[in-house]
């Protein structure tokens, strides 16, 4: 995994700068992510990266260049399948290929070391530019859809909302 020499494991010491790029990524103006209009809220709080962080099946991998932290994909394991979240790139470095560049390695992260071909992601319903680009990145729609989850401090829906979940299976990397 040379080729991903910018991408390590996120830290304890990189809380702050982690809460402050997901929270810009999604709810600021400018960046194709962002929720702005749709949420009010923080999108993650200090204290929830940390908790996320100590967790055995959750692993949050963050892009830096330059003691500069660029981006950041998360990986939870489940049972047969692991789960893709906490993805953002900071909005100037949009459309740069650092969201490719952490969905790769994160997909082949969970092929080649924990061994999984099913990855699942959840996407607002409503974010139907990065629908098309999950599927763009061979991820399909499945039957599967989740309420908004008020109850995990993700901000608050400004307009009906709900999550519809994305599935993908990898042969091989």
């Amino acid at each position: 995994m040379n080729h991903y020499k910018n991408i390590r494991l996120a830290s304890k010491a990189d809380i702050q700068q982690l809460t402050i790029l997901i929270n810009t990524a999604y709810r600021t103006r400018g960046g194709w992510t962002t929720e702005e209009g749709m949420i009010q809220g923080d999108r993650i709080q200090e204290q929830q990266l940390y908790e996320l962080l100590n967790s055995a099946d959750f692993q949050l991998f963050v892009l830096e260049i330059e003691n500069k932290l660029l981006g950041c994909i998360g990986v939870s394991l489940g049972q047969q399948v692991a789960e893709i979240g906490s993805f953002a790139v900071a909005p100037a470095e949009q459309n740069s290929g650092y969201g490719k560049q952490l969905l790769d390695f994160a997909e082949s992260h969970i092929f080649e070391i924990f061994k999984k071909n099913v990855i699942q992601m959840s996407v607002l319903n409503v974010r139907t530019e990065l629908l098309a680009y999950y599927q763009r990145h061979g991820y399909q729609l499945t039957e599967k859809i989740e309420a908004y989850p008020l109850g995990q401090k993700l901000g608050e829906p400004l307009i009906p909302l709900h999550l519809l979940i994305l599935e993908k299976i990898i042969r091989s990397i």
